[in-house]
């Protein structure tokens, strides 16, 4: 199972991503997890794309809604300071290296973010003379330093660029000698195991075979392998699939057909980076879904559990031999007060502890072999002895008694540090098994990723559908208001405003069929909850629609009109007393569940799962909080996890600018 991109895979990625993002702009960066940046990028007229990037790993467009942050990192944010908004100018892969190059130019400058897929991998950004302005991981190598302000230097070459191989000598790979030649080849290019033994198995060459052993013919056959192989590497001959074994278990993906995988069978895609996206979303393990930071403590806590083990084994250990000592000392009580007596007298008689130490070497009696003198140390004024084979010292300066008194005050302190390094290993061994359920519940089947739902056009407004499933759009604010009706206006639409300054303008999309009245009150309500008025707390307001070319941006002679402004002529339409009350609620239907507002009667016709919200004293925060609450609340339990699953901020942008509150509904 393929854990990263080869080198080809970098070129594929490469070549698509040139095409797809070349001109567009970095929107913002996160990063959801140490080693992986989401870089969402915006380009006109398009979808915004996010390119998830996995440092020794991958780097794709993914389709999938990968959770970030709420706080960026201190890694993203220095990205972000000097990346954001900036242009993507050109996308490269350094040699056939496993390491791509993305130029953006902002605010005059152009910087360089250096993406290493090999071994750990790195994402480091340069600035334009070439100097580090920051990494993921900073260190110094033998060949080069990762560090602030020093200059960057590209990893060395892994070997030869297959891509420009031209000319293949036989003594480029005899020079390996007993070398089985699928290693030397990967030695000389810079290319994995994979692609060495597809070129090999076209020039029909065994694989296991020494190096030393190829001719001319043999060379000339793998040359002409290698440039099969790799001139389909161009965008438009790319075929990526991922390919999967008898049982369907997804086991590679690959930007093109090799014959090694004949086998296998190939579920194709129409882009290389949908093959990897949908790849990798599917093939993640879960340990390495499991936290980094868990397994640096647990690792931690496994050294100092070991270590306290120790010392707990060593205080038992020492606590016993002294107790021991203590009662041989006073089970052989008689003979040692003999010896030390009998040290006494000499000393008294002015005798040199020389002359006694060899006074009692010679006092030594066969017939008790149970106390053996060894040595006596003159300078600490110790007997060093031994007693039915356990060896101890004896201190003169003490009487029998007192020696036996230290041996069992000692065993005494090393119980208590036994007592002590048994509790603290009783809370290491706690603290770990706390981090193994940790574990466990990591390792446990995980929510599949959730694809990320492309939204449309008119999901940068206001926006709803009435009962009879006809779109109504509104306006945000003077910008959004302006673009709405110049852009998305067409001649069969209806145009709703509430009576009020500064209120955005509703175009009910009628598709040319005809209106009912409940459509009209259903647009009306949306173009009335998002004015001024619900902000100022009315409880209701006229609202009135007109036909599209009723609208100009022609001011009488010597007037402005500022951005989003618009002159209305002609006869109004007005909806009188339009009630500021705003339907909240979770189509639970969609793909993924999405938040929906409108009048009561437009959502309710899509779900069941809503509330009604009007002008109040909660900000959009708490009210947010408190509308998700209460969907929960009202939830049936197989909607639960559903309802659950949507993001806070998703309900607060469908908030009426100012404060609300929720309308109980009456018993």
């Amino acid at each position: 199972m393929k854990n990263a991109m080869t080198s080809a895979d970098t070129t594929a990625i490469v070549l698509e991503l040139n095409e797809k993002l070349v001109g567009a702009r970095i929107r913002n960066i996160y990063q959801p997890k140490k080693k992986t940046l989401l870089v969402r990028i915006h380009q006109t007229s398009q979808p915004a794309f996010d390119l998830l990037i996995e440092a020794g790993r991958r780097m794709h467009l993914t389709s999938y809604d990968i959770p970030v942050p709420q706080r960026p990192s201190a890694f993203s944010t220095a990205l972000r300071k000097h990346l954001r908004n900036g242009v993507l100018t050109e996308i490269n892969q350094h040699e056939f290296e496993r390491i791509i190059i993305i130029e953006v130019r902002n605010r005059g400058a152009n910087f360089k973010l250096v993406i290493e897929l090999f071994g750990d991998g790195n994402i480091i950004l340069v600035d334009d003379n070439g100097i580090i302005l920051q990494a993921l991981t900073l260190k110094t190598m033998r060949d080069r330093a990762i560090q602030r302000q020093r200059p960057f230097i590209q990893a060395p070459s892994s070997g030869m660029n297959p891509l420009e191989a031209r000319i293949l000598e036989p003594d480029s790979l005899t020079q390996y000698g007993e070398m089985q030649v699928v290693k030397a080849l990967t030695k000389l290019f810079s290319l994995g195991g994979e692609y060495a033994e597809e070129i090999l198995l076209r020039a029909q060459v065994s694989k296991a075979v020494a190096s030393s052993t190829l001719n001319q013919d043999d060379v000339t056959r793998i040359l002409k392998a290698i440039k099969d192989i790799f001139s389909a590497l161009e965008l438009s001959k790319l075929k990526p699939c991922v390919l999967r074994d008898a049982d369907e278990r997804w086991i590679n993906v690959i930007p093109f057909k090799l014959k090694k995988y004949e086998k296998y069978d190939c579920l194709a895609f129409n882009s290389f980076n949908e093959a990897l996206d949908e790849y990798f979303a599917k093939t993640t393990t879960e340990e390495e879904a499991i936290d980094e930071e868990k397994n640096r403590e647990t690792a931690r806590l496994q050294r100092i559990h070991d270590s306290q083990k120790r010392s707990l084994q060593e205080a038992e250990k020492r606590a016993e031999l002294h107790q021991m000592i203590g009662d041989k000392i006073y089970g052989y009580f008689h003979h040692l007060s003999e010896l030390y007596k009998r040290i006494q007298d000499q000393k008294t008689r002015e005798r040199t502890w020389k002359e006694i130490a060899a006074q009692l070497n010679k006092e030594k009696r066969d017939e008790e072999p149970w106390i053996y003198f060894e040595s006596l140390d003159p300078e600490n004024l110790v007997l060093h002895l031994k007693v039915e084979e356990t060896p101890f010292t004896f201190n003169l300066r003490k009487s029998v008694p007192a020696n036996a008194a230290f041996y069992y005050e000692q065993a005494k302190k090393s119980r208590k540090k036994a007592i002590g390094a048994e509790k603290a290993l009783g809370e290491t061994v706690k603290h770990l098994r706390e981090l193994k359920q940790i574990r466990v519940s990591l390792e446990k089947p995980r929510e599949p990723l959730r694809k990320r739902r492309r939204k449309a056009w008119f999901e940068k407004f206001r926006w709803t559908y009435t009962s009879d499933n006809l779109l109504v759009v509104a306006g945000k604010d003077a910008l959004t208001n302006e673009v709405l009706i110049k852009k998305h206006m067409e001649l069969s639409d209806l145009v709703f405003h509430a009576d009020i300054a500064g209120a955005p303008f509703a175009l009910l999309k009628t598709e040319g069929r005809e209106i009912r009245d409940e459509s009209i009150q259903e647009a009306a309500v949306l173009a009335a909850v998002y004015s001024r008025a619900w902000k100022a707390k009315f409880s209701a307001i006229d609202t009135y629609w007109v036909h599209p070319n009723q609208l100009s941006k022609s001011p009488p002679s010597g007037e402005y009109l500022a951005k989003g402004a618009f002159i209305v002529s002609g006869k109004k339409n007005f909806i009188k007393r339009v009630p500021l009350r705003l339907a909240v609620g979770i189509d639970l239907k969609a793909a993924p569940p999405t938040p929906v507002a409108g009048s009561m009667n437009s959502v309710n016709s899509r779900t069941d799962l809503f509330v009604e919200i009007t002008p109040g004293d909660l900000p959009s925060k708490k009210l947010a909080h408190m509308i998700l609450q209460e969907l929960r609340r009202r939830a049936r339990k197989e909607q639960e996890k559903a309802v659950s699953a949507v993001p806070i901020q998703d309900i607060q942008t469908l908030i009426p600018f100012g404060n609300g509150r929720i309308i109980k509904p009456k018993k």
